[in-house]
């Protein structure tokens, strides 16, 4: 742990949700936040500043950073907050921030974004590539649940998903629902029939979602925790859980992914379809 929280920002409604989050959870985690407006001298914001000058984008980041941060104080007065105007590839240089951090906020989607597509190109680029934990923020949170939801399967990515939604939780004060979703394996038509067959799958399913969710319980006895152990698919299961929490946590990758792909599947179409902030968490190189 570094004790700092890096939050992206360009100015965009996601963004400044993005930085309240930040400012919030920093707060809740005793943490300095840090927050970046990245400079893209091939793609600046000229336009939108009027100057006509490359240094027209340099002036309007600044003021991006003292909105932020002014944003952040109001949120959370009480931390410790630096602003950083970095210049190059958005998403390599966040990546880069990430390394030096316990978790990087993002919006989901930028000024640049198309106002249809619920998850932006930064977004995608950064869940599941940079160095840690990355929360994508959509909109400002209208209601406090005091939930947190962390999806598992017993991947190496998910242990890490339900060390850090452990932690957010005893953080916070928040309750934690635990959600294993898994899907019947493929029976043939007569097997179907056969309720004790389905009776037996269904309970290995939950000793071993409950075997998986022991260390942490033990690790953390002040978090109310809640089990939901479905035969469903989980990415279904996660959307209608998000719709009553303030945070939801996924692995990067599960146990039915390729070993080359660093976003997988359900974390892929949680971001997509979440009606809260995900935070998609991948095991650092000393955690492995």
């Amino acid at each position: 742990m570094t004790g700092q929280i890096v939050v992206g920002t360009d100015g965009s409604a996601p963004a400044t949700a993005a930085v309240e989050w930040a400012a919030e959870d920093a707060a809740h985690s005793g943490a300095a936040l840090k927050i970046v407006y990245v400079h893209e001298p091939w793609n600046s914001l000229v336009l939108l500043s009027g100057t006509g000058e490359e240094n027209g984008s340099t002036e309007y980041g600044h003021r991006v950073l003292a909105a932020a941060a002014q944003r952040a104080r109001d949120h959370a007065p009480d931390i410790k907050i630096t602003t950083a105007l970095a210049t190059g590839a958005v998403v390599e240089r966040l990546k880069s921030e990430s390394e030096r951090a316990d978790a990087l906020v993002i919006g989901s989607r930028g000024v640049g974004g198309f106002a249809g597509l619920a998850l932006g190109s930064v977004g995608l680029g950064l869940a599941g590539h940079a160095a840690g934990p990355v929360v994508v923020v959509r909109a400002p949170a209208r209601t406090a649940h005091g939930v947190i939801v962390a999806g598992f399967d017993g991947s190496e990515h998910s242990q890490v998903a339900l060390e850090y939604a452990f932690a957010r939780a005893q953080q916070r004060g928040s309750r934690l629902r635990a959600v294993y979703a898994w899907q019947m394996p493929m029976l043939s038509p007569y097997a179907l029939g056969y309720s004790p067959l389905l009776r037996s799958v269904f309970a290995e399913e939950t000793e071993t979602a409950r075997r998986l969710l022991a260390p942490y319980r033990e690790k953390y006895p002040d978090v109310a925790v809640e089990e939901s152990i479905v035969c469903d698919h989980p990415v279904r299961v996660l959307s209608d859980a998000s719709r009553q929490a303030d945070l939801i946590v996924v692995g990067s990758r599960g146990l039915g992914g390729f070993g080359s792909a660093v976003l997988g599947s359900v974390g892929h179409g949680v971001l997509h379809r979440a009606h809260c902030p995900v935070a998609v968490v991948r095991p650092r190189p000393d955690e492995r």
